[in-house]
């Protein structure tokens, strides 16, 4: 059996990957540190002379998966033209191909929810709320119809893109990762979008 991609990077990079991967694949409570360690083929030790906690080890886990979506989703937006629909709709195309990449470390930051770890909860909330600015950004510049909260648009759509995860299954009949983003946002710019706005185009 071929080794686990994370045992080739440094000491710091390897276990963070080896626990993102951890985390994704069987949750935060359910890994112990003793299973990170033997993934990555370090000590116990090793492990918390980086890191004082799982809990503080997972925040970095966290920030890093935040980190790797937020660039890919700032990326595409800046390269994505168009208008305001259009944006959006590279924005979710990017997320959904982040997470459907199997990388650990944004499927994690999906699976774990800051409630799920006390020590460490603020911390992942601000993570996360920093992330999701961009999508509230993105949604404030939407020209919606009366009366549509956008709030619930930003969660829906984020609900909808994460769930993805979930269900989806590659093979030559499906839609790749970024049409699934784009058609989650034509569908939410069908129920909400305002008639004639200065920005219901693109």
């Amino acid at each position: 059996m071929a080794a686990p991609a994370c045992v080739h990077e440094p000491t710091r990079e390897r276990i963070l990957a080896c626990a993102a991967d951890q985390f994704a694949t069987v949750g935060y409570a359910a890994t112990s540190v003793r299973d990170i360690a033997r993934t990555a083929g370090v000590t116990v030790g090793a492990i918390y002379a980086h890191f004082p906690s799982k809990g503080r080890l997972l925040a970095a886990v966290y920030q890093e998966g935040a980190a790797r979506i937020g660039r890919a989703v700032d990326a595409a937006v800046a390269g994505g033209g168009g208008g305001p629909w259009d944006k959006l709709g590279a924005a979710a195309a990017a997320h959904v191909e982040m997470l459907l990449a199997n990388s650990g470390f944004a499927r994690g930051i999906v699976r774990v929810l800051p409630g799920d770890v006390p020590e460490v909860a603020n911390d992942l909330r601000r993570l996360r709320d920093a992330y999701e600015a961009r999508f509230r950004r993105l949604i404030d510049a939407l020209d919606l119809a009366p009366g549509v909260d956008r709030t619930l648009v930003r969660l829906m759509l984020l609900g909808a893109l994460n769930a993805a995860q979930i269900w989806f299954k590659r093979g030559p009949e499906r839609a790749d990762a970024g049409a699934i983003g784009r058609q989650f946002v034509a569908a939410l710019r069908s129920g909400t979008a305002a008639r004639g706005g200065r920005n219901g185009r693109g």
